[in-house]
């Protein structure tokens, strides 16, 4: 008898969560985040070069109104390929376990999300607005770990620690000005590819 009500009380947690928690997020979609961020992380310094401009030098950098626009470019390209990635894999995990992807849960957790990258993302334009490009790097890392911190009572708990990484990495950035591409790459790709190995695993 015991034992049935302990697997009632299971079941009636689990229908729990499913009905509070956005749980369709998979692990691969933070792996090839990440791998996007890294590859365009590396393209982004390869761009530097081609222009003349060593990076790592440490010296102050100058940029040109078309070396922006392709920064930027390359930027909106990476987030297109997150989000797409995002996509697949929540829907191929929502088909595989039967789970449902539009729910309440969901749209609050991407209106928790939502409201930390929006403010975020006209802060950053902003910055570009009046040239202050050296700290744009750094304000990403910021924002979007205050959306994942926002978002994450809605969904797996574990995305705060991701959250909190950001978060810290990018408030280490400020006080680095001029790496800013470099914490971005460990931030936004080696974080992601981490954090979404682990979660893989932890939840496949």
């Amino acid at each position: 008898m015991n034992q049935k009500h302990q697997e009632d009380l299971s079941h009636i947690r689990s229908m729990m969560e499913r009905s509070s928690r956005f749980i369709s997020l998979s692990g691969l979609s933070g792996v090839f985040a990440g791998l996007s961020a890294l590859i365009g992380g590396l393209y982004v310094y390869q761009l530097f070069k081609i222009n003349g401009i060593n990076y790592l030098d440490g010296e102050h950098i100058l940029l040109d109104g078309n070396l922006v626009s392709e920064l930027i470019s390359s930027g909106l390209i990476i987030l297109i390929f997150a989000f797409v990635f995002g996509i697949f894999f929540t829907i191929r995990k929502s088909k595989k376990y039967n789970l449902p992807i539009w729910t309440t849960a969901t749209k609050k957790m991407l209106f928790n999300l939502a409201i930390p990258l929006a403010v975020g993302g006209i802060f950053c334009l902003a910055l570009i607005y009046h040239k202050i490009f050296i700290l744009v790097a750094p304000t990403t890392l910021i924002f979007y770990g205050l959306a994942l911190i926002n978002a994450e009572k809605y969904t797996f708990s574990d995305v705060k620690y991701l959250g909190f990484s950001q978060l810290i990495l990018g408030c280490i950035s400020l006080f680095f000005i001029g790496y800013g591409l470099i914490f971005w790459i460990i931030g936004f790709g080696i974080l992601h590819i981490l954090y979404g190995l682990i979660m893989f695993k932890k939840y496949k």
